[in-house]
């Protein structure tokens, strides 16, 4: 059974950063997708960033590009997002989620984690 567990989230002050990272377990990963997923108070889940499993590819929404960095480190079975210049619209609650497949940017991920926050105040 496939688990993914966040750490790494808290409150920060605007322009700080922050890691969040993604245990992921239960099976081997190879060929899927791995993504980064949030959810703002009264706001719709949106998709973050994503990575491929095997060849690490990346992809983000056009909100983050330049701020965020996601990565997977292979071995530890974990994935990351290194969030820089925070600020408050980043508050939410933050899914880690695994994809059976490539498609990064497909919002209909099969496997999701309990979710963690994330407080950014001005």
């Amino acid at each position: 059974q496939v688990q993914l567990v966040e750490s790494g989230g808290g409150l920060v002050q605007a322009g700080d950063s922050l890691r969040l990272s993604c245990a992921a377990s239960g099976r081997t990963f190879s060929g899927y997708a791995m993504g980064w997923f949030r959810q703002a108070p009264g706001k719709a889940r949106e998709f973050v960033a994503g990575i491929t499993w095997d060849a690490g590819i990346p992809g983000y929404a056009d909100s983050v590009k330049g701020r965020f960095t996601i990565s997977r480190d292979n071995a530890k079975n974990t994935v990351y997002l290194q969030m820089n210049s925070l600020n408050p619209e980043d508050t939410a609650v933050w899914y880690c989620a695994a994809r059976r497949d490539t498609d990064i940017f497909t919002p209909a991920y099969h496997y999701w984690g309990q979710g963690i926050q994330v407080t950014v105040s001005s």
